[in-house]
């Protein structure tokens, strides 16, 4: 199969060139790279001037074509027409050297799947075997022969009724579903319905198909979730664990902490609404309080946490977004 490499970059060129370094050590190299750099200075273009990296074709986008889900598309508009495997990548991560090689085999096991998604392996989750069977804690999340400690909001939402048994990479009818990070380490497939966008790949025909909406305006929070929601309605998707990269989370390109906060409840609510287009009473009702839920979870850091600032910041926003609903709903917009 062949195979291209789409990163959409913001004003972080040492990161992006650690990732490069990183894909040139790749025992499968990809057919092409495109790097889609929606920069507003030139550091990105001189520091690939002064690296060189093969099959890299860089672009520079215009504003019309800022923003992440914008770069995505016109990454895939020019994408060679003999690809069959386009994989997208965070410009902040770093990957071991069998990452493209695991990650298309995906496509090999299971040659009906129309994406496949890799798996951070510096998430700070602590997992262990689970043993003995018999033994269940209610404090830990128990998948595939593999337990991990909820985290404290989790084990929270548990006691008061906000937390169902759904496996990770399923949305449940309320909303608030497990992220990536419960997958546990072992190396296997697990068929899902959302994956990160940074670690992500798809067969270029579904991308042809399907864009990324550009609702998700600028940093585009949640718009991966809101893409392979979409996709998982046409066809199978899965994670494969083995497929293993770093994720930095460079602060560089980021929102500030309220506009943070606003997008996480609309876009929230968004994604969800996308799943669920016409959810029961109770699955509302459970999706709001799982909302207010971590509202107050993340004020209390406006106490206990040395970012003060950044928690009453990003609080406020999330109050913002959730009374912004009320009275303007997020619009669907693919």
């Amino acid at each position: 199969m062949k195979f291209s490499l789409i990163v959409c970059t913001y004003m972080r060129p040492e990161p992006l060139l650690k990732l490069l370094k990183s894909v040139q050590g790749q025992n499968l190299y990809p057919n092409e790279i495109l790097i889609i750099d929606g920069s507003t200075n030139n550091k990105t273009e001189t520091i690939l001037k002064e690296n060189s990296f093969q099959y890299l074709k860089y672009e520079l986008v215009s504003d019309e074509n800022r923003g992440l889900t914008k770069q995505r598309n016109f990454g895939i508009s020019k994408v060679a027409k003999d690809i069959d495997i386009v994989c997208f990548l965070d410009d902040d991560t770093v990957l071991e050297p069998d990452y493209f090689q695991n990650l298309l085999n995906t496509y090999k096991v299971y040659p009906e799947a129309l994406g496949a998604g890799g798996y951070i392996i510096n998430n700070n989750a602590n997992w262990e075997r689970h043993v003995d069977k018999d033994v269940i804690n209610y404090k830990y999340f128990y998948f595939d022969m593999w337990k991990r400690k909820y985290s404290q909001r989790f084990i929270l939402r548990k006691k008061i009724g906000l937390l169902d048994d759904s496996p990770p990479g399923i949305v449940p009818d309320f909303g608030h579903g497990k992220a990536m990070s419960y997958f546990p380490p072992t190396n296997k497939i697990y068929k899902t319905e959302f994956f990160l966008g940074g670690v992500s790949s798809f067969r270029k025909c579904i991308l042809e198909t399907i864009k990324f909406s550009e609702y998700f305006e600028g940093y585009g929070l949640y718009e991966d979730a809101d893409f392979t929601i979409r996709v998982s309605k046409v066809g199978n998707l899965y994670v494969n664990t083995s497929a293993r990269l770093f994720h930095f989370h460079d602060d560089d390109g980021r929102p500030n902490q309220f506009q943070y906060g606003k997008m996480v409840l609309r876009n929230g609510w968004y994604v969800w609404r996308v799943s669920f287009p016409k959810p029961r009473l109770k699955a509302r009702i459970k999706w709001n309080l799982t909302a207010l839920f971590l509202t107050v979870v993340r004020a209390t850091n406006i106490l206990n946490s040395k970012k003060k600032k950044e928690a009453l910041t990003e609080t406020a926003g999330r109050i913002y977004g959730w009374f912004s609903i009320l009275f303007n709903p997020p619009k669907e917009k693919h």
